[in-house]
């Protein structure tokens, strides 16, 4: 199941793991329409549901062991963003953002897990971002979504290590999708330059395949979130002059 399929991300991920051939697709969206024409592309099968949305959340659980009888993997692709001064933020947006991007998320997977801890064998992959590794200014509560999935991906890494199913996090930069647009403040900065969206599908696609825990990308992503752990202070510093 490929979650937040119908367009950016979601959309190529289901596109790439259409053409590595080896997958049967569930694929959700909140946008029926949309959904329906990657589904056409990929050969996928399309369940429209809002996520945020406790009943369709079970729903769409329901009906993909309807369709497929089984889920052996979950990419949660999903999300929403919100860029601006915390302080001017509604407080609808901030729930709005941490119901879709992060409780959605965790119920989504409580949903499915349980089938693949039964059979020992499945996959889980949570795309996160940059963002939730560093924290980004102008955007708190997008980062804060990004980063309680990290900790959420570790610690069910640990809990499922001996049953067989493994957890990994795909973590982006900038992706060249239409999510800044969706968020009301497109992207202006010259760098780090945005990555296309088939960048990340196939490290996500490799991430099925491989069971790794953490990939970047680009790779590069991995240094400043390393320094961010390692040197704290000096990568404030960084950030606060350069952004």
């Amino acid at each position: 199941m490929v979650t937040g399929a119908s367009s950016g991300i979601g959309a190529a991920v289901a596109e790439e793991l259409a053409a590595d051939g080896a997958w049967r697709l569930l694929l959700n969206g909140r946008d029926g329409g949309r959904l329906g024409q990657v589904a056409t592309r990929t050969g996928g099968v399309p369940l429209a549901a809002d996520l945020a949305d406790a009943r369709s959340r079970a729903q769409l659980a329901e009906e993909a062991l309807v369709h497929s009888g089984r889920v052996d993997a979950l990419v949660a692709g999903a999300g929403i963003g919100w860029a601006g001064s915390f302080a001017a933020m509604p407080p609808e947006d901030i729930d709005e953002v941490l119901a879709l991007n992060l409780n959605a998320t965790l119920h989504l997977v409580r949903l499915l897990l349980p089938g693949m801890v039964d059979r020992r064998c499945g996959q889980v992959v949570l795309i996160g971002s940059m963002a939730g590794s560093v924290g980004v200014r102008g955007e708190a509560v997008y980062s804060a979504t990004k980063a309680g999935l990290a900790a959420f991906a570790d610690s069910l890494r640990y809990e499922l290590a001996p049953s067989g199913v493994g957890v990994s996090m795909v973590l982006p930069g900038v992706v060249d999708t239409p999510f800044f647009q969706r968020r009301g403040a497109p992207y202006r900065r010259d760098r780090p330059r945005p990555v296309p969206a088939a960048r990340v599908a196939e490290a996500v696609c490799r991430a099925l395949h491989t069971g790794r825990p953490n990939a970047y990308v680009p790779s590069w992503m991995a240094m400043p979130a390393w320094l961010h752990g390692t040197a704290p202070g000096v990568f404030r510093s960084l950030a606060q002059r350069f952004g």
